[in-house]
This record gives structure tokens, C-alpha cells and sequence, in this order.
């Protein structure tokens, strides 16, 4: 994945003080999440997971591509509300308390993913002390599936005990008291499953037809109209291959066919960081070369407590190296000299990884690095006051402003 001539001239004007940054180019994301849009079916919302990048410039850039944002907390709740005023939002995770139900309903929240009888319980309270609010639920349920589908999936958050979701049991106690009392304040409008993280598009289809045909089969043993089944997001992003991207045409041409098959269904998706990996980059300069027990080692400025994602998944961040040809100090410039090195960060644990033994013929102190896929899951899921090292800067790059770079504070 090659940076553009955009996000290079930015980062090699930047002074070596103001790195380490993150750069994000918000035209292709634009173009990405269009092309994401156009290869879906018409009965296909699609909703932008938040919790993969809330930066405020990258949810306004995706707005006019999704039909809305999913928040999993009442803190992306207010934020999102915030930078996208007027925006549709539905409101999931684990462990909601009551009084980020009471925000969300003064918000408008107008779909709610309930994980819990516990949760029916509390958002139907809340519905009843604010009489006139819409509010429309999705069961989230953790269907068992068929052997294997889960495979190859480097997250899994269902298909297996978890602490999401209702089990099969647990989604017919809840349904039952739906067409009680219950049902007076909260309106069901379908079932929510969202079992995985980094499927491709087979192995994605493959999960959303067995959890349509579970909603569809637990819906008529009820005698409910099934309205929707939202499957969730977890489109695969390869860091090993940034440039072997998820199939949405193909997906989207399953999903049609899926959905012939139900005629009056919608269905939603709620992919994060499939819609926003590649429009990010972190931008940092190396200190130091050193040898040690036969392997080069490049220390760079930050690291993991900027960019966690690689020390969390246990792969290898894809960068490009920009060659700093000067260098202002009397004494030899350090460089690798094995052709691989390590890439690490400033923290004083070994933990502090971005790549390993990567090719980096050549690297020297004070070149460069250009860390791609650094759009989502990246800053805002990092400990940054570990060492409590200066926090980055953020910018933004937007040619529909007239090529205008945006800095925004740390």
C-alpha cells in the first residue's frame, strides 16, 4: 500500500518535533465508503461501527456513504451525536447502564441492540418514564453455527460461550416478554448477531445466511414479522496484504440473493475498520540503529502506546520508509546492515513491537516511516500515558477542500 504524493509531502514537511502523527486521507475514504454503498443491494443499510476511528473529520466524510453509526458506549454516544448532528444512531454493546439509556433515549436513539434480559428490563423502565419515545429493539442472540464457520476468524465474539448476546434460551425467554406488558414500551423490530471479526466475503455470507435463517426461524415459532437481521461488521482488513482488499462486489451479490429469498427483509451491516483502515497513517522518524545477538533493531519516535494494533493482534504493521538524505551530527549515521529489522517503539517493554525482522535494507536514523492501515483501531484503542511520551498530531487531507491539510490539537 503506497502512500500518496499528498500524505508524503505532508509528512516530509513536518519537523521531526512535530512527529510522531497521524495522517488521514479523507478523499479516498470518501471513494471507498461510495464503492462500498454502490456494490450493496438496495434492502442493505449499512451503519459505520464508531468505536473503529471516532475521529469527528472521518465521521463526517463517511456521512454521506452510510445510513448511520452504531455507538457501544454513552461517552460515543454523546461524541457521535456531537460531530454529526442529526445523524441516525444505534446504540449496542455490553453492560449498559441506566443512565446511558436515559441519555440515549433524550437523544433520539432510534435502534437499540439489547444483550440482555436484564437490559430489556432497564430500557423498557426508562421507555416508560419518557412516554412518546420510538423505541425499536434488536435482540442480539449468539446462535449456535455450523462446525467451522467461525475458522480462520482472528475475533470471535459468538458461536461460542461469550458475554455477548443472548443464547437460544435466553432470546425465547425475551421474546415472550416482548408479547407481554413489555411489548407496550419497546417495539421488536428483529435479531442482531454479530459473531466475528476478519472473515472474507465467503466465509462472511456464509455466517450472515445461517444467522438470517435462525432469526427467520425463531420469528415464526413466535408469530413475529422478522422486519430486519443486522449481521454485524468484521470484514476482513489483511495487514499481511494491505492491498488484497475485502470482495464487497461479491458480497454484495450474495446478499442479493440472500434476500430474494426474503422478500420483505432488511438487512443491516456495521463494518468499522474495513470502511476506514486505509485512509490512515502513522508517520514517525527513526532515532536509532542498533545490532544486538545478530539482528538489526530500528528504534522509532512513539510506538504501541500510539499504534496498539499490532502488539494486540500479533502481526506486523506494513510501512514505507521515506529516505531523509540529510543528516546534521559528526558521527557515523547508524543503519541496518542485515537487510531486516525490528521495529520498535520508545517503551520500555518488548512488547513495544511494530514490526519484526520486516525488509528495511538500508534504514537509517532519521529516515522516515509510514505506517499503513492506521485508520481504525489504532490512537483511540492505544495506552497512551504509559511513559507519558507526547501525544501525536492528527491530520486531516481533503482535495474536496481544495487540497487543504487540517491540523487538529493532541
Amino acid at each position: 500500500m503506497i502512500p500518496t504524493p499528498a500524505v508524503r509531502a505532508l509528512v516530509g514537511a513536518l519537523t521531526s518535533d512535530e512527529l510522531p502523527a497521524y495522517v488521514y486521507d479523507l478523499t479516498p475514504l470518501r471513494a471507498h465508503a461510495a464503492a462500498v454503498r454502490a456494490a450493496l443491494p438496495a434492502r442493505v443499510e449499512l451503519h459505520y461501527a464508531a468505536k473503529a476511528n471516532p475521529e469527528p473529520a472521518v465521521l463526517a466524510a463517511l456521512r454521506g456513504s452510510v445510513d448511520g453509526y452504531e455507538v457501544s458506549s454513552g461517552g460515543e454516544l454523546a461524541h457521535v451525536a456531537r460531530s454529526v448532528p442529526g445523524a441516525s444512531l444505534a446504540f449496542g454493546g455490553p453492560g449498559k447502564t441506566p443512565a446511558e439509556i436515559a441519555a440515549a433515549i433524550r437523544l433520539g436513539v432510534h435502534r437499540w441492540h439489547l444483550e440482555s434480559e436484564q437490559e430489556l428490563h432497564l430500557l423498557a423502565d426508562a421507555a416508560a418514564a419518557a412516554p412518546g419515545a420510538a423505541i425499536d429493539v434488536l435482540l442480539r442472540v449468539n446462535p449456535p453455527v455450523t462446525s467451522g464457520a467461525l475458522d480462520g476468524a482472528p475475533l470471535a465474539m459468538g458461536g461460542r460461550p461469550t458475554p455477548f448476546g443472548l443464547d437460544p434460551a435466553g432470546a425465547e425467554r425475551c421474546l415472550r416478554l416482548l408479547a407481554g406488558p413489555l411489548g407496550r414500551q419497546l417495539r421488536l423490530r428483529g435479531f442482531h448477531a454479530h459473531l466475528a471479526s476478519g472473515l472474507d466475503a465467503d466465509g462472511q455470507l456464509a455466517v450472515a445466511e445461517q444467522v438470517v435463517d435462525r432469526s427467520a426461524r425463531l420469528a415464526a415459532r413466535h408469530g413475529i414479522a422478522l422486519e430486519e437481521v443486522n449481521v454485524g461488521g468484521g470484514m476482513a482488513v489483511d495487514y499481511a496484504d494491505p492491498d488484497a482488499r475485502f470482495d464487497w462486489t461479491a458480497f454484495g451479490t450474495g446478499l442479493e440473493k440472500l434476500l430474494e429469498r426474503h422478500p420483505t427483509l432488511t438487512l443491516r451491516l456495521e463494518p468499522g475498520r474495513s470502511l476506514t483502515a486505509y485512509c490512515g497513517w502513522y508517520a514517525t522518524e527513526v532515532l536509532d540503529v542498533k545490532q544486538s545477538h545478530g539482528g538489526d533493531f530500528a528504534v522509532v519516535r512513539g510506538g504501541t502506546h500510539h499504534l496498539r494494533t499490532p502488539a494486540t493482534r500479533g502481526h506486523d504493521q506494513p510501512f514505507t520508509v521515506l529516505p531523509v538524505d540529510h543528516w546534521p551530527h559528526p558521527w557515523p549515521r547508524p543503519v541496518v546492515t542485515t537487510g531486516r529489522a525490528t521495529l520498535a517503539g520508545q517503551l520500555c517493554t518488548p512488547k513495544d513491537v511494530l514490526a519484526r525482522r520486516a525488509p528495511a535494507a538500508g534504514l537509517r536514523a532519521g529516515d522516515r516511516v509510514l505506517f499503513a492501515l492506521a485508520g481504525a483501531y489504532a490512537w483511540n484503542i492505544s495506552h497512551h500515558e504509559f511513559l507519558m511520551h507526547p501525544r501525536p498530531g492528527f491530520h486531516f487531507l481533503d482535495a474536496d477542500a481544495d487540497g487543504a491539510a487540517a491540523t487538529a490539537p493532541a
